[in-house]
Protein backbone atom coordinates (compact mmCIF):
# COMPACT_ATOMS: atom_id res chain seq x y z
CA UNK A 1 0.00 0.00 0.00
CA UNK A 2 2.65 2.77 0.70
CA UNK A 3 4.63 1.89 -2.51
CA UNK A 4 1.19 2.39 -4.33
CA UNK A 5 0.95 5.50 -2.37
CA UNK A 6 4.68 6.64 -3.54
CA UNK A 7 4.37 5.71 -6.92
CA UNK A 8 1.12 8.31 -6.97
CA UNK A 9 2.81 10.99 -5.25
CA UNK A 10 5.48 10.43 -8.26
CA UNK A 11 3.57 10.92 -10.59
CA UNK A 12 1.32 13.78 -9.38
CA UNK A 13 4.64 15.55 -8.58
CA UNK A 14 6.04 15.24 -12.17
CA UNK A 15 3.07 15.90 -13.83
CA UNK A 16 2.51 19.45 -12.30
CA UNK A 17 5.98 20.70 -12.72
CA UNK A 18 6.38 18.87 -16.39
CA UNK A 19 3.79 21.74 -17.54
CA UNK A 20 6.54 24.56 -17.57
CA UNK A 21 9.61 22.34 -17.64
CA UNK A 22 11.92 20.97 -20.73
CA UNK A 23 11.60 17.11 -20.93
CA UNK A 24 14.10 15.32 -18.82
CA UNK A 25 17.40 13.87 -19.43
CA UNK A 26 19.47 11.23 -17.97
CA UNK A 27 22.74 9.63 -17.99
CA UNK A 28 20.77 6.10 -18.05
CA UNK A 29 20.42 4.11 -19.75
CA UNK A 30 23.15 3.97 -21.91
CA UNK A 31 26.95 4.35 -20.43
CA UNK A 32 27.42 7.82 -22.55
CA UNK A 33 26.68 10.27 -19.70
CA UNK A 34 23.95 13.77 -21.08
CA UNK A 35 26.06 16.88 -21.05
CA UNK A 36 22.72 18.41 -19.88
CA UNK A 37 22.57 19.62 -16.11
CA UNK A 38 19.78 19.67 -13.94
CA UNK A 39 17.54 22.44 -13.66
CA UNK A 40 18.42 25.17 -10.97
CA UNK A 41 16.71 24.06 -8.05
CA UNK A 42 15.55 20.27 -8.92
CA UNK A 43 16.64 17.47 -7.68
CA UNK A 44 16.66 14.35 -10.04
CA UNK A 45 17.08 10.60 -9.24
CA UNK A 46 17.84 8.09 -11.70
CA UNK A 47 17.86 4.48 -10.33
CA UNK A 48 17.93 0.97 -12.31
CA UNK A 49 18.16 -3.06 -11.78
CA UNK A 50 20.93 -4.70 -14.31
CA UNK A 51 21.80 -8.47 -14.25
CA UNK A 52 25.10 -8.62 -15.95
CA UNK A 53 26.80 -12.54 -16.89
CA UNK A 54 30.41 -11.70 -16.93
CA UNK A 55 31.09 -15.12 -18.25
CA UNK A 56 30.90 -19.37 -17.90
CA UNK A 57 31.41 -19.07 -14.01
CA UNK A 58 30.71 -15.62 -12.56
CA UNK A 59 27.04 -12.99 -12.75
CA UNK A 60 26.70 -10.05 -10.71
CA UNK A 61 23.51 -8.11 -10.04
CA UNK A 62 23.12 -4.50 -9.00
CA UNK A 63 19.63 -3.88 -6.83
CA UNK A 64 19.54 -0.97 -7.51
CA UNK A 65 22.29 1.55 -8.46
CA UNK A 66 20.82 5.01 -7.74
CA UNK A 67 22.21 8.48 -9.16
CA UNK A 68 21.34 11.18 -7.17
CA UNK A 69 21.70 14.90 -8.68
CA UNK A 70 20.67 18.69 -7.53
CA UNK A 71 20.74 21.51 -9.80
CA UNK A 72 22.54 24.24 -8.14
CA UNK A 73 22.29 26.69 -11.25
CA UNK A 74 22.24 26.62 -14.97
CA UNK A 75 25.87 25.32 -15.35
CA UNK A 76 26.65 23.01 -12.46
CA UNK A 77 24.90 19.57 -10.88
CA UNK A 78 25.98 18.49 -7.73
CA UNK A 79 26.20 14.38 -7.94
CA UNK A 80 25.91 11.26 -5.95
CA UNK A 81 26.21 7.24 -6.35
CA UNK A 82 24.70 4.70 -4.44
CA UNK A 83 25.00 1.21 -5.54
CA UNK A 84 24.11 -2.31 -3.86
CA UNK A 85 25.85 -5.09 -5.38
CA UNK A 86 24.98 -9.02 -5.48
CA UNK A 87 27.63 -10.89 -7.18
CA UNK A 88 28.25 -14.60 -7.80
CA UNK A 89 31.81 -16.70 -8.34
CA UNK A 90 31.07 -20.30 -8.51
CA UNK A 91 30.10 -21.16 -4.85
CA UNK A 92 30.84 -17.42 -3.40
CA UNK A 93 28.19 -15.21 -3.18
CA UNK A 94 28.84 -11.50 -1.99
CA UNK A 95 26.15 -9.02 -1.12
CA UNK A 96 26.95 -5.18 -0.16
CA UNK A 97 26.75 -1.61 -0.70
CA UNK A 98 29.74 -0.44 -3.31
CA UNK A 99 31.80 2.61 -2.66
CA UNK A 100 30.03 5.58 -2.58
CA UNK A 101 31.03 8.16 -5.18
CA UNK A 102 30.39 11.80 -4.40
CA UNK A 103 30.81 14.59 -7.80
CA UNK A 104 29.66 17.04 -9.56
CA UNK A 105 28.84 18.36 -13.66
CA UNK A 106 29.68 21.50 -15.07
CA UNK A 107 28.68 22.89 -18.52
CA UNK A 108 31.74 24.08 -20.49
CA UNK A 109 30.43 24.91 -24.15
CA UNK A 110 26.94 24.92 -25.77
CA UNK A 111 26.74 23.47 -29.07
CA UNK A 112 27.17 26.08 -32.16
CA UNK A 113 28.32 24.42 -35.53
CA UNK A 114 31.07 22.26 -35.34
CA UNK A 115 31.44 22.11 -31.66
CA UNK A 116 29.51 19.95 -29.39
CA UNK A 117 27.72 20.87 -26.23
CA UNK A 118 29.78 19.74 -23.77
CA UNK A 119 30.18 19.40 -20.14
CA UNK A 120 32.63 17.60 -17.43
CA UNK A 121 32.08 14.97 -15.57
CA UNK A 122 34.09 14.18 -11.86
CA UNK A 123 33.54 12.25 -9.10
CA UNK A 124 35.93 10.59 -6.46
CA UNK A 125 34.60 7.24 -4.48
CA UNK A 126 34.74 7.03 -0.83
CA UNK A 127 36.51 4.01 0.37
CA UNK A 128 35.12 3.28 3.70
CA UNK A 129 31.64 4.16 2.88
CA UNK A 130 30.56 0.70 1.50
CA UNK A 131 29.84 -2.74 2.72
CA UNK A 132 33.35 -4.66 4.00
CA UNK A 133 33.13 -6.96 0.82
CA UNK A 134 33.84 -3.82 -1.04
CA UNK A 135 35.67 -1.83 0.34
CA UNK A 136 38.96 0.02 -1.39
CA UNK A 137 42.50 0.76 -0.37
CA UNK A 138 42.74 4.62 -1.42
CA UNK A 139 39.96 7.20 -2.57
CA UNK A 140 39.19 6.50 -6.47
CA UNK A 141 38.77 9.44 -8.99
CA UNK A 142 36.69 8.89 -11.91
CA UNK A 143 36.06 11.93 -14.85
CA UNK A 144 34.94 11.97 -18.00
CA UNK A 145 34.66 14.93 -20.70
CA UNK A 146 30.87 14.38 -22.45
CA UNK A 147 29.72 15.77 -25.97
CA UNK A 148 26.52 16.00 -27.72
CA UNK A 149 25.74 16.79 -31.50
CA UNK A 150 22.29 17.12 -33.40
CA UNK A 151 22.15 15.79 -36.34
CA UNK A 152 18.39 16.02 -37.39
CA UNK A 153 15.22 16.77 -35.86
CA UNK A 154 15.47 12.60 -35.11
CA UNK A 155 18.82 11.77 -34.75
CA UNK A 156 21.16 12.76 -32.23
CA UNK A 157 25.68 11.76 -31.98
CA UNK A 158 26.88 11.46 -28.60
CA UNK A 159 30.31 10.46 -26.78
CA UNK A 160 32.71 10.45 -23.80
CA UNK A 161 36.16 10.22 -22.99
CA UNK A 162 37.41 9.78 -19.55
CA UNK A 163 39.55 7.39 -17.39
CA UNK A 164 38.77 6.06 -13.52
CA UNK A 165 41.12 3.95 -11.05
CA UNK A 166 39.71 1.09 -8.80
CA UNK A 167 41.13 2.18 -5.81
CA UNK A 168 43.58 -0.56 -5.37
CA UNK A 169 46.42 0.67 -7.75
CA UNK A 170 47.56 3.76 -9.23
CA UNK A 171 46.75 2.42 -12.97
CA UNK A 172 44.25 3.83 -14.94
CA UNK A 173 41.34 2.46 -16.97
CA UNK A 174 40.75 4.94 -20.13
CA UNK A 175 37.11 5.03 -21.17
CA UNK A 176 35.25 5.65 -24.42
CA UNK A 177 31.51 5.39 -25.66
CA UNK A 178 29.72 6.53 -28.52
CA UNK A 179 25.95 6.95 -28.90
CA UNK A 180 23.83 7.53 -31.70
CA UNK A 181 20.40 8.14 -30.78
CA UNK A 182 17.06 8.43 -32.40
CA UNK A 183 13.98 9.90 -31.83
CA UNK A 184 10.97 7.19 -32.56
CA UNK A 185 8.16 9.56 -31.33
CA UNK A 186 8.20 13.30 -28.76
CA UNK A 187 7.77 10.69 -26.31
CA UNK A 188 9.65 7.42 -27.20
CA UNK A 189 13.33 7.24 -27.53
CA UNK A 190 16.40 5.19 -28.83
CA UNK A 191 19.96 4.54 -29.10
CA UNK A 192 22.27 2.28 -30.10
CA UNK A 193 26.11 2.33 -28.42
CA UNK A 194 29.56 1.35 -28.63
CA UNK A 195 31.59 1.41 -25.40
CA UNK A 196 35.00 0.03 -23.67
CA UNK A 197 37.27 -0.21 -21.07
CA UNK A 198 41.28 0.11 -21.49
CA UNK A 199 43.25 -0.44 -18.46
CA UNK A 200 46.77 0.60 -18.54
CA UNK A 201 48.59 -2.61 -18.11
CA UNK A 202 45.52 -5.38 -18.96
CA UNK A 203 43.73 -6.02 -22.46
CA UNK A 204 40.84 -3.88 -23.37
CA UNK A 205 37.39 -4.69 -23.39
CA UNK A 206 34.19 -3.26 -25.81
CA UNK A 207 31.14 -3.79 -26.24
CA UNK A 208 27.78 -2.79 -27.76
CA UNK A 209 24.50 -2.11 -26.49
CA UNK A 210 20.68 -0.64 -27.17
CA UNK A 211 17.58 0.49 -25.66
CA UNK A 212 14.44 2.43 -25.42
CA UNK A 213 12.66 5.01 -23.35
CA UNK A 214 9.44 6.26 -22.81
CA UNK A 215 8.55 10.10 -21.26
CA UNK A 216 5.66 9.05 -19.34
CA UNK A 217 5.74 12.97 -18.13
CA UNK A 218 8.42 16.29 -18.82
CA UNK A 219 9.96 14.71 -15.31
CA UNK A 220 9.80 11.19 -15.53
CA UNK A 221 11.15 8.79 -18.06
CA UNK A 222 11.81 4.82 -18.13
CA UNK A 223 13.66 2.67 -19.65
CA UNK A 224 15.15 -0.50 -21.05
CA UNK A 225 18.12 -1.48 -22.30
CA UNK A 226 20.44 -5.04 -23.08
CA UNK A 227 24.12 -5.17 -24.28
CA UNK A 228 26.77 -7.59 -24.81
CA UNK A 229 30.65 -8.09 -25.07
CA UNK A 230 32.48 -7.87 -28.63
CA UNK A 231 36.02 -8.37 -27.50
CA UNK A 232 37.06 -11.80 -25.54
CA UNK A 233 37.29 -10.35 -22.23
CA UNK A 234 34.34 -8.47 -22.28
CA UNK A 235 31.02 -9.32 -20.00
CA UNK A 236 29.26 -11.68 -22.24
CA UNK A 237 25.88 -9.85 -21.99
CA UNK A 238 23.66 -7.72 -19.41
CA UNK A 239 20.10 -6.50 -19.28
CA UNK A 240 18.89 -3.76 -17.38
CA UNK A 241 15.48 -1.53 -16.71
CA UNK A 242 14.64 1.64 -14.78
CA UNK A 243 13.14 4.99 -14.46
CA UNK A 244 14.24 8.68 -13.83
CA UNK A 245 12.40 11.20 -11.96
CA UNK A 246 13.04 14.66 -10.95
CA UNK A 247 10.92 17.30 -9.00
Amino acid sequence: MKTKILSLFLIISTSIYSQNSEPIQADRPDQTETPAIVPKGMFQVETGFTFQKNDAISKSFTLPSTLWKYGVNENFELRLITEFLSEELTKEKLNGLAPIYVGFKVKLADEKGIIPKTSFIGHISLPNAASKEFKTDFFAPEFRFVMQHTLSEKFSLSYNLGAEWDGFSAAPTFIYTNAIGYSISNNLGSYIEIFGFIPQKMNSNHSIDGGITYLISNNFMVDLSSGFGISKNAPDYYWALGFSFRI
